[in-house]
């Protein structure tokens, strides 16, 4: 039996697509789409962000955090 590889869809980083998207700690929306369901920071091949892009979604994830904007754990 044959099976037939499917490849996943390239995903391009939405920071880099969107020029002026800017990351923020404070635009706890946007940073919400980065964050598993149980409250941990998704990785790079999960949200599709490059390198310099995850780097900084991460550090404004950890400061919306210390601030108190978006929880450590999932409720």
């Amino acid at each position: 039996m044959a099976f037939k590889k499917v490849r996943a869809k390239k995903k391009f980083c939405i920071f880099c697509k969107n020029k002026n998207a800017v990351i923020d700690y404070k635009d706890v929306e946007t940073l919400k789409k980065f964050i598993a369901p149980n409250g941990k920071i998704s990785p790079r091949r999960a949200t599709g962000a490059c390198a310099k892009h995850q780097r900084e979604v991460a550090q404004a994830i950890k400061r919306a955090r210390y601030m108190a904007l978006l929880p450590y754990i999932a409720d």
